[in-house]
């Protein structure tokens, strides 16, 4: 029996089956996993074959690349349409001899988005940074101190709705935290005014925030004390975007638990120790799909700025589609707009995925 034992050898494993493995297992898993997801995907499927083709038609085979308004006759798309009015969607009305000045505010800006969504660069670094980045840019674009000035009533396309969104997340962010701490707070005075300013402003639309801050803060500023039209839109959104994030981490707040406190004053930690270094981390990390959902929402809101007399991106679109050479080409404006946002709404739910998986930053 035991020199039996000894000579006996295990068949190899056989493999899996086929469809129990690969893309035949993911189509049962999630498209015919039953009769009704069956029906749905053929339905989709049919649905897909009638509208992709003409689509494709419209917006590749037959479409018109480059040329002048006369070349736009056939049946596709007019994108030589976007490439005539590139310039005006990216950056308005800016003076063309002077386009080198916002290029090279496009170029810092690209390098330090580089910098902080490679996560090699340390957090004080990138703090000490971006104010730097983000005053040269303002130099750059606004002009003075030896540089020619621009009005800002001549900024506008992509450049504007980047700018407005850029700065009202740097902005609100800390702001809506530092709401979010004094809704929570013990002292009734800061607790009263936090919670009033946060229901007031998540009580009305952005739109009567920006009318409010176009149309009424002017009246209550002192006679000598002007403010533009374009810094005065920008605090609207950032007091609109800081009380819905106050919100969002208010929800992170409550979901730290309350034996992290008693094992942080076990320690001895003071109180805003215990909140810069234990609360307010593990509350920031449950709610980062929130707040980056809210960040991509106010960079979609700077669209709403053209109620005001700010030509941004879209705005920007629709007046260039308005040149009477190029009556009627429109949808390539909005196709064109909507494609550039999709762009930019989906790296910045990439990047909010990379810090979900990045786990706690070691390099500070």
């Amino acid at each position: 029996m035991s020199e039996q034992l000894k000579t006996f050898v295990p068949c190899p494993c056989c493999p899996p089956p086929t469809a129990a493995k690969g893309v035949i297992l993911w189509l049962r898993t999630n498209l015919f996993s039953g009769w009704f997801n069956s029906a749905l995907t053929v339905l989709a499927l049919l649905l897909l074959a009638r509208v992709v083709p003409p689509l494709v038609n419209w917006a590749l085979i037959h479409a018109v690349w480059s040329g002048g308004p006369e070349m736009c006759t056939n049946s596709g798309a007019c994108w030589a349409f976007i490439a005539d009015k590139a310039r005006v969607m990216l950056i308005g009305t800016y003076p063309q001899d002077l386009a080198w000045r916002p290029l090279a505010a496009a170029i810092l800006f690209a390098g330090v988005i580089a910098a902080t969504v490679s996560g090699r660069c340390k957090k004080r670094f990138l703090a000490g940074v971006w104010p730097v980045v983000l005053v040269a840019i303002l130099w750059l674009i606004g002009g003075g101190l030896g540089l020619a000035e621009v009005d800002q009533s001549m900024w506008g396309g992509l450049m504007l709705s980047l700018g407005l969104a850029a700065v009202g997340i740097i902005f609100s962010v800390p702001f809506g935290i530092l709401l979010a701490l004094g809704r929570q707070s013990r002292m009734v005075g800061i607790s009263s005014v936090c919670i009033g300013f946060i229901e007031l402003v998540r009580g009305v639309p952005l739109i009567t925030i920006l009318f409010m801050a176009s149309v009424m803060m002017p009246l209550f500023l002192p006679v000598n004390l002007q403010i533009n039209n374009l810094l005065r839109v920008q605090v609207g959104i950032i007091l609109f975007s800081s009380a819905y994030i106050a919100e969002v981490v208010r929800g992170g707040l409550q979901a730290v638990p309350s034996g992290q406190l008693d094992a942080a004053k076990a320690l001895g930690l003071s109180k805003w120790m215990i909140t810069l270094f234990v609360v307010l981390p593990q509350a920031l990390r449950y709610v980062l799909p929130a707040l980056i959902g809210r960040c991509i929402a106010l960079f979609k809101d700077t669209s709403l700025v053209i109620i005001v007399g700010l030509l941004d991106f879209l705005g920007m679109a629709k007046a260039a589609s308005q040149d009477q050479h190029w009556l009627g080409h429109d949808v390539e404006g909005y196709v064109f707009c909507a494609v550039v946002y999709w762009c930019i709404c989906f790296g910045m739910s990439r990047y909010g995925r990379s810090l979900e998986k990045r786990g706690p930053q070691t390099n500070r």
